[in-house]
């Protein structure tokens, strides 16, 4: 996913887009939104490499029983 708008961005923007997370969520909320954020993310990366461990593993199987 290539995002072309973020080149754009200038500090002030940037101060911006964060004072308005600031104000929407808290201080005391924010680090809870990106621990969840992280999590996803992560979740997210193990469910696509999955796939891929495990047709390596079958491909590794099939391969013993020749």
């Amino acid at each position: 996913m290539n995002l072309l708008f973020i080149g754009r961005l200038g500090t002030g923007e940037i101060l911006l887009i964060v004072l308005v997370i600031l104000l929407l969520f808290g201080g005391r909320k924010l680090p809870e939104l990106m621990r969840g954020l992280g999590r996803g993310v992560k979740e997210f990366k193990d469910a696509v490499e999955k796939p891929l461990d495990d047709d390596k593993d079958k491909d590794d199987n099939s391969a013993k029983k020749d």
